[in-house]
């Protein structure tokens, strides 16, 4: 199995319309699908600022920033933590892309990354660490299911370069 897979476990699969969404975001922003129109972006989902797999996730994402932009596309990352807590992980790293606050999970549920984990026999929800790749066109490009943060960065860079 590849670490990119077609669809979602609400259904979303490439070729489809990005969900829309509106959210706050780290140093006092606010990201939204419509501030986005006819740019392309990536959304990529994590579990928990400040750990271990997500730390090394975004700041991947930060070191590869200026390609990304230099492709111009915009990175989001998002989670459900509070903006407080978005905001010092962004300065611990310092992190300058926004990185959103999906408190009420109306994102995480709509991209279809909240779903049922287990750890050590026992179940919980949680987000599953996806990536989407959304064309200038507001289209799902590509998505990047259950990702394994080692190469990852690069794989979403070049898919981006090919858009």
């Amino acid at each position: 199995m590849t670490d990119t897979q077609d669809t979602t476990k609400n259904g979303l699969k490439e070729g489809d319309i990005a969900p829309d969404f509106k959210i706050e975001a780290s140093r006092g922003r606010t990201v939204s699908l419509a501030e986005l129109k006819g740019k392309p972006f990536v959304l990529y989902f994590y579990p928990k600022a400040d750990t271990p797999g997500c730390t090394k996730e975004a700041c991947g994402f930060s070191e590869a920033l200026g390609q990304f932009e230099g492709a111009g596309l915009t990175v989001i990352g998002v989670s459900r933590d509070p903006v407080k807590a978005l905001d010092k992980f962004a300065e611990k790293y310092d992190l300058t892309f926004p990185l959103a606050s999906d408190e009420a999970g109306s994102v995480t549920e709509a991209y279809g990354v909240w779903v049922e984990k287990s750890l050590y026999g026992k179940t919980y929800m949680g987000i599953d660490r996806t990536t989407f790749l959304i064309g200038a066109d507001g289209k799902i490009a590509r998505i990047w299911k259950k990702v394994k943060v080692p190469g990852h960065v690069e794989a979403v860079l070049d898919a981006a370069k090919a858009l």
